[in-house]
């Protein structure tokens, strides 16, 4: 698969790194802005498994 990914990028190598930083950059902008807080909001965990002491 990144084989793949890697081939279909264009120009040299080092434009391709460049790309390939950029794509990861936009996602974890994306799982920041919209995805964890979503995730956040909707699995809301009020339960905890620590109990207090006797």
């Amino acid at each position: 698969m990144y084989r793949a990914l890697w081939r279909s990028l264009p120009g040299p190598v080092l434009v391709r790194v460049l790309v390939l930083a950029l794509m990861v950059a936009v996602l974890l902008i994306v799982l920041d802005q919209w995805v964890f807080p979503w995730l956040a909001a909707t699995f809301v965990d009020d339960q905890t498994t620590i109990g207090r002491g006797a």
